[in-house]
């Protein structure tokens, strides 16, 4: 697929399965011509979530989106406001991953913390420092108890229960538990257990999105991808879904002799569908081909609907939003003499819709959009795939290293 420069518009392409809907986003340039001096450049694309998201919330879920990247919602399932499972609790999963180091920061089943990523975060950049005392390694990932009383002693505030959960969650929690026990008592039959749960998908859009996830490249061709999610609603106490996995929730890695290009992944739906099919390095390892459009679909069919790993599930649900870039030459009318950065972005989901959002920094404003599966089409068995192109100029002043590090690690 090309990505072309134009005014935004949406193009149903053929495609080889009458179950694959491929479309192509085609997206404005941002106007290079206004980056000021000395401004770092860089682009995001954000997700809050692969699921249902109703039309009559729609507005609320781009919005959402708008700020997946900077600020909390109590519309998402990451960190406050996140489901609660099954004992009326929030246990949330998160991870991130720096592209240039390649080092990975991960907690799962967190409680008490309103921003699990911050946590990840920070475990990133610990590690990043080196041994700890007596030669032994820093940890990476955390779990539970531990990973609160870690985060409160280096530093990160703690959230009350109380807090944490909104009337949103606690609204769905509610909700859910009386379907629970409704099921426990009435259904005995599997088929009509299916059924129950097929017709509550809908019912169930309470407002409350599923994971947020971003993936981001700098001026340098650097990225970074993280994702956070509260997991499913009513989920066992102590359950851990791909949020936290290695492999499984987020992947970044810049350019090197063996890649091409640099790829940046975050994942959302089914934990334990994107956990058996570590679908996040596939699909980094899969862009590393030519046409970023046909890797990323055939990744979604073979390796996720398709995966012998998955082989008894009835539908695989899931989404991914993901970023390639690389150096290319300046056009032959641009006055910039060093090469530019393009950067590809795709988002795919099985699921009957993802709500998205992206951004580059020189033009400053967020797009968002909810891509949906058409008319016909099953979820779990289907797959939709929509993307753009990005090219970004390098400032004509730069800082010395714009690495994706936070703060803690400079």
């Amino acid at each position: 697929m090309i990505m072309e420069k134009g005014i935004s518009s949406v193009e149903v392409l053929p495609s080889k399965s009458s179950q694959v809907t491929a479309v192509k986003v085609v997206v404005k340039e941002p106007d290079t011509k206004q980056t000021q001096r000395g401004k770092r450049v860089g682009f995001v694309l954000v997700h809050a979530g692969a699921g249902y998201h109703s039309e009559s919330k729609a507005k609320e879920y781009k919005h959402v989106c708008k700020r997946a990247c900077q600020k909390d919602s109590p519309f998402t399932n990451a960190g406050m406001g996140s489901n609660l499972n099954l004992l009326g609790e929030i246990e949330c999963d998160a991870s991130i991953m720096d592209g240039k180091s390649l080092n990975f920061g991960a907690v799962g089943a967190l409680s008490g913390i309103k921003n699990p990523v911050s946590v990840a975060n920070r475990l990133l950049c610990e590690g990043q420092k080196g041994k700890l005392s007596a030669g032994r390694i820093p940890p990476c990932f955390l779990v539970g108890e531990g990973a609160y009383r870690w985060a409160v002693d280096h530093g990160i505030p703690a959230c009350p229960p109380g807090i944490m959960a909104t009337r949103f969650s606690l609204a769905a929690f509610k909700r859910n538990k009386r379907k629970l026990e409704l099921a426990e008592k009435v259904e005995t039959d599997l088929i009509q257990l299916k059924k129950r749960r097929q017709s509550n998908e809908k019912e169930n859009d309470s407002g409350t999105l599923d994971t947020v996830g971003a993936v981001v490249v700098d001026q340098e061709g650097n990225v970074a991808a993280a994702v956070s999610s509260g997991g499913l609603a009513l989920k066992h106490p102590g359950r851990v879904g791909q949020a936290a996995l290695y492999g499984c929730g987020c992947w970044a890695e810049n350019t090197g002799t063996h890649n091409p290009y640099s790829t940046a992944v975050s994942t959302s739906g089914c934990g334990e569908h994107l956990v058996r099919t570590i679908l996040a390095r596939e699909c980094s390892c899969a862009l590393q081909t030519e046409d970023a459009h046909q890797a990323l679909l055939e990744t979604m069919q073979n390796k996720f609907i398709g995966s012998p790993f998955l082989a008894n599930e009835d539908g695989v649900l899931g989404g991914v939003i993901v970023l390639r870039s690389c150096r290319c030459a300046a056009e032959p009318d641009s006055s910039q003499e060093k090469p530019t950065l393009l950067v590809e972005f795709l988002w795919s989901h099985t699921t009957e819709s993802m709500c998205v959002g992206y951004m580059s920094a020189q033009d400053g404003k967020a797009k968002t959009h909810i891509s949906r599966l058409p008319p016909g089409a099953v979820a779990g068995q289907s797959v939709a795939i929509e993307g753009g192109v990005c090219r970004l100029e390098s400032p004509e002043s730069r800082t010395a290293d714009s690495s994706l590090h936070c703060r803690e690690c400079e």
